[in-house]
């Protein structure tokens, strides 16, 4: 099925036919198809909405650059306009800058909130990164001493040479979207966030660390944290079945 909204036709599915509602919100570049195994289980007691973002999968990506604050709009319309009375919200990674955004910054009111592997908290640069940074910007100011016909192709190489394989595949407004999105730091918004909070994160998670995980259960007044011990940054797809459970445990009390 289908929502439009402001130039995106958003692909989504639901499963199951329960009264009470989940909604799932991928990671980056993710699909819906990463949580067969999450959907097939809690679609036996929820309705489960998933959906492609903008880009990704059958969703098409609009003809501008998106925010976090976008992508957190779309998403609080598409609740609303498909009458979905306040729904559970998981989110892996990039879905829960969504939530947070949604939560903390809109101060929606949504009760029961799981974050698993979530980002949104801005990272230390390390030094290599921080010397590649600084080196591909002193390499970018080279193209004033050359001539004119060679400027254009000089950016190139240095863009191919430092930018990473998936940014570098993008358009151009999702590479703006990109770079909007992962400089924007949304820890002075989890004060905001009332909601009771489930945070499930692996403690080997290399994208977002377990030090993030602490940092929002430190700031989150009505959050807990479950680590998974030998979990990567896709914890759900590292141990689906006790994921599962985790969530069924945290949620089971508003099965209708």
């Amino acid at each position: 099925m289908f929502y439009n909204y402001n130039d995106i036709n958003l692909y989504y599915e639901k499963h199951g036919n329960s009264k009470k509602s989940i909604i799932i919100l991928p990671g980056w570049g993710d699909t819906r198809k990463t949580f067969n195994y999450m959907i097939n289980f809690l679609s036996n007691y929820f309705s489960v909405y998933i959906i492609d973002y903008p880009g990704f999968g059958n969703s098409n990506f609009p003809n501008f650059d998106l925010t976090i604050y976008d992508y957190s709009d779309l998403i609080h319309n598409f609740i609303k306009d498909l009458n979905i009375d306040n729904p559970i919200l998981i989110g892996h990674s990039f879905g829960g800058r969504i939530i947070t955004t949604l939560l903390g910054y809109y101060k929606y009111d949504y009760k029961n909130v799981i974050y698993i592997d979530s980002a949104g908290i801005l990272p230390k640069k390390k030094l290599i990164k921080r010397l590649k940074i600084i080196t591909y910007k002193l390499l970018k100011k080279l193209k004033f001493f050359l001539p004119k016909k060679y400027k254009d192709k000089w950016l190139n190489y240095l863009f191919k040479r430092f930018a990473s394989t998936d940014y570098s595949n993008l358009s151009d407004n999702m590479k703006n979207t990109f770079k909007n999105i992962v400089n924007t730091d949304l820890t002075p918004y989890f004060k905001n966030i009332n909601s009771k909070v489930l945070l499930i994160w692996g403690n080997n998670d290399l994208d977002t660390p377990i030090s993030d995980a602490r940092i929002m259960l430190k700031n989150i007044t009505n959050s807990e944290l479950v680590i998974l011990d030998k979990a990567g940054h896709f914890s759900y797809l590292d141990y689906p079945i006790l994921v599962n459970n985790i969530i069924y445990e945290e949620i089971k009390d508003e099965i209708i």
